[in-house]
């Protein structure tokens, strides 16, 4: 099994010891890195992993969500390995396109984990998508810049996220295992 691959299977066993009632969860995305060879290819008509940053601010009471301009809904800043097996650098790379932010970095490992059905659009089939999600804190300049991939950005209180019933329910998640921890 190639090194990478065996990286992936060790964060999945540490997320599973630490968030131990998702284990059906980490099972899935256990399943389909062992079943995909170009489970990181966004060519994998069935589905492909995807990076994702729960983007905090610098004393961690904000996150930074976008407005998802082909989705039409608030998400995190996230996007396509592109046959990158390191997904915290994914998560990383894609916060900074996003968000146009400088100075982020990567906290700790996985911090949560999603599988969500993407619907079929022009010439791309309806599919999976494994999304791996990591903690990205901001530096100390906050300032964001909103790019072609959404409508606007919002720094938005934690705990607002976490009660706000018209986000989605992976934000919400996400947002009470911050206030959790």
């Amino acid at each position: 099994m190639q090194q990478p691959i065996i990286i992936m299977f060790e964060a999945f066993q540490r997320y599973r010891d630490q968030w131990q009632g998702e284990s059906a969860v980490v099972a899935q995305f256990e399943s389909f890195l062992h079943a995909q060879a170009d489970g990181f290819e966004r060519s994998n008509a069935v589905g492909h992993f995807t990076g994702s940053a729960w983007l905090v601010s610098g004393d961690g009471r904000r996150v930074l969500l976008m407005h998802h301009r082909k989705l039409d809904r608030w998400l995190q800043p996230g996007g396509h390995a592109d046959g990158d097996t390191d997904l915290a650098r994914v998560a990383l790379r894609e916060a900074e396109e996003e968000t146009g932010l400088t100075g982020l970095r990567v906290e700790g490992d996985i911090f949560d984990l999603d599988r969500h059905r993407i619907p079929a659009r022009a010439n791309e089939p309806e599919h999976w998508h494994y999304d791996v999600r990591y903690v990205v804190r901001a530096g100390t300049d906050e300032s964001f810049v909103v790019n072609a991939e959404s409508h606007a950005l919002a720094w938005r209180p934690v705990g607002e996220v976490a009660a706000d019933e018209t986000l989605d329910a992976s934000l919400r998640r996400m947002a009470r295992k911050w206030l959790e921890r």
